[in-house]
């Protein structure tokens, strides 16, 4: 069988082709489909399938545009109540794609109505497309459908699911059995993954922690413990999922881009994308410091933290040639619809930030409030200043009574990209008081 893998690096998102006899199905797609169009041209083959393992969390999947622009039957199990046209595929269920059978595992665990697909080919060869079920060095997080999907589920009774799947689901399949999950290292959806972009069942069972010979409660208590925070707009991304994104190229057209803006927008928000360098040279205020230099700044997955399914913002860009990467980067959490408008800034001055004087900072610390703006276990882990005050980037725009106003505050995270957006949050938040960025800084210490 011909397999191919698709990686989206900021999202740590994997997806997947596979082709036989000229025949294509596409796996867990992320929002833009061009890529897969473009691979099924190149292998002459029709896309006649699409298989979402599960309503996602961290991103919009493009299942229902593929079917509407390639007539292709998407595969769901019945138990995500699905809202666009598609096919039930749930356990037993099986299609054929040239010679390979596809069929369905019910792999509960990350959430309730999860699949995996096990392709095999005429030489007996197998592979598992696990989702969020199993990944390379751990399995998916139970926590988060709560409050999101068409079935919601207490994170301790996923758990215990997924304790069930592990022990249960997966004993038929041999040990040379390829698994090719949905995330790798740096996702959010789990939080020992490894950086290796697939394994063998053989291997997982050896290596995997989940494997190990473990009592249920002792599994629970393992999963459950030093997950990751839950960035703002996953349940949302799982409601989108569930009824199908609108048409990707079409939804992004239609962001407005204005030139030259000399007006900020008071009433609403301000994501301004530029280096920090720009943004603390001038800036619009209400603004907040996300940037998107490049594919290793995890846009995606704070600009859906810090704002919130139900805002609206307006996005400042460095250039107008930047207007379309970011804005297709955006899409890929849905929050395309959310941006009322696309500004360049005009060539004048409105806010600007004060670098930090970092050796009056280093000899004379007592004199500052030190907001350390890292994750609970990054602190746990390693203290940078004893006397930080530790509130999470997650967390930090629902916690001005927390900070302290009677000294400077300098703001750090671990290498300087949280630390740019978590100075400009408490910046526009407390305007009685200096608020430093220690940026890249922060290494020194």
């Amino acid at each position: 069988m011909v397999i191919k893998q698709f990686e989206d690096k900021p999202l740590a998102h994997y997806s997947y082709a596979i082709i036989s006899d000229g025949k294509m199905a596409v796996i867990d797609p992320a929002r833009n489909p061009m890529p897969y169009y473009i691979y099924a041209e190149e292998r002459k083959a029709r896309i006649v399938a699409v298989f979402e393992t599960h309503p996602h969390a961290d991103f919009v999947s493009s299942h229902l545009q593929i079917h509407e622009e390639t007539n292709a039957t998407i595969y769901v199990s019945k138990l995500v109540g699905a809202n666009y046209p598609h096919q039930a595929f749930d356990d037993g269920d099986s299609m054929t794609l040239g010679t390979i059978n596809l069929e369905a595992i019910h792999t509960p665990g990350h959430s309730p109505d999860s699949i995996s697909i096990i392709a095999t080919d005429e030489n007996r060869q197998r592979a598992m497309f696990s989702g969020d079920t199993l990944f390379i060095g751990d399995v998916g997080r139970p926590d988060l459908r709560e409050k999101a999907g068409n079935m919601k589920a207490k994170r301790k009774e996923l758990a215990k699911m997924m304790y069930n799947t592990v022990k249960t689901k997966f004993n038929h399949l041999p040990d040379d059995t390829l698994v090719y999950p949905a995330h790798g290292a740096g996702s959010l959806c789990g939080k020992n993954m490894s950086s290796d972009a697939s394994s063998t069942l053989g291997n997982e069972r050896r290596h995997n922690w989940a494997f190990k010979d473990q009592t249920e409660d002792e599994f629970v208590k393992n999963i459950l413990s030093d997950q990751p925070f839950i960035p703002s707009y996953f349940g949302y991304n799982v409601d989108l999922n569930k009824t199908g994104a609108a048409h990707h190229e079409k939804s992004v057209a239609e962001v407005p881009l204005q030139l030259a803006v000399g007006t900020p927008h008071q009433n609403h928000l301000i994501v301004d994308v530029r280096d920090q360098e720009a943004y603390k040279n001038n800036h619009f205020p209400n603004s907040i410091n996300i940037m998107a230099r490049n594919e290793n700044d995890k846009l995606e997955t704070w600009l859906g933290t810090i704002i919130r399914p139900d805002e609206k913002f307006y996005l400042i860009v460095s250039s107008v040639e930047d207007k379309n990467t970011v804005v297709n980067r955006i899409a890929k959490i849905g929050y395309e619809t959310h941006i009322l408008g696309v500004f360049t800034m005009a060539d004048e001055t409105f806010e600007t930030s004060k670098p930090v004087d970092t050796e009056v900072f280093k000899n004379h610390q007592e004199q500052y409030t030190i907001l350390d703006i890292r994750n609970t276990s990054e602190v746990d882990e390693k203290t940078i200043f004893k006397s930080a005050i530790n509130i999470p980037l997650n967390e930090l725009r629902d916690a001005e009574k927390e900070i302290p106003r009677d000294k400077p505050i300098v703001v750090h995270c671990a290498g300087g990209y949280r630390s740019a957006a978590g100075s400009s949050i408490v910046e526009q938040m407390l305007d009685d008081v200096e608020v430093y960025d220690l940026g890249d800084a922060v290494k020194n210490f």
